[in-house]
């Protein structure tokens, strides 16, 4: 099957879409809360709709920051990235309460699309485990050559449907839409840092790896 390619305009605005998809609904329950507390005189209620913006404002922030490192620029090209920095996002954006998120690896500036690379797994990741569990994170760094295992256990663990022929480049459809724009740019990022990505179900998880080409 021939390899798809995007015009980057079309990538762009898929990618944009997949940001404020990600992004709009805890901005929306920011409104409702406002809307509430605008209206209502009951203090329980003044107090759950304070307590939802509140919660609802940190998630926006955490999965804007997300989407920063992950799909933006993150510097000029050819810019290093900190690994510490990763983490931090990767946490905010992940951790909740129904996964957990362990981290492995050495604190060190890597080539930016790596990073990416790496944080992007992290959200194919989720999508292994769809009703929550652990993932675990190990990486090596020996200068600026990385490789990275991410390790998903949960309940009825899955590969969903054409993910790998997504970051191939080969849709079976032959194209690509907001929904699938995220494994595809995964692929175009892992073959911009010169890595390629396996899945394999293991037990009751998932193992991600990404490894060197050469």
């Amino acid at each position: 099957m021939p390899t798809v390619t995007l015009d980057a305009l079309d990538l762009a605005a898929l990618l944009c879409s997949k940001v404020c998809h990600d992004v709009i609904s805890p901005v929306g329950a920011i409104v409702n809360g406002l809307e509430v507390l605008e209206e209502e005189k009951d203090e329980s209620m003044r107090g759950f709709a304070q307590d939802l913006i509140k919660k609802s404002a940190k998630q926006a922030s955490a999965r804007l920051q997300f989407a920063r490192l992950a799909f933006g620029a993150a510097g000029s090209a050819g810019a290093a990235i900190d690994t510490g920095d990763a983490e931090q996002v990767a946490r905010g954006f992940i951790q909740d309460d129904r996964t957990s998120l362990s981290w492995d690896m050495p604190r060190v500036l890597l080539p930016k699309n790596r990073v990416k690379l790496l944080l992007n797994l992290l959200v194919l990741a989720g999508t292994t485990i769809p009703r929550g569990g652990s993932i675990a994170v190990k990486g090596t760094v020996d200068g600026e050559r990385a490789e990275f295992r991410i390790t998903t256990r949960g309940i009825n663990p899955r590969i969903p449907p054409h993910v790998e022929a997504l970051l191939a480049g080969e849709p079976e459809s032959g194209t690509v839409d907001s929904h699938a724009v995220q494994p595809f740019y995964t692929g175009l990022i892992a073959r911009a840092a010169g890595m390629k990505v396996s899945l394999v179900l293991e037990g009751e998880g998932v193992a991600i790896e990404a490894l060197p080409t050469a």
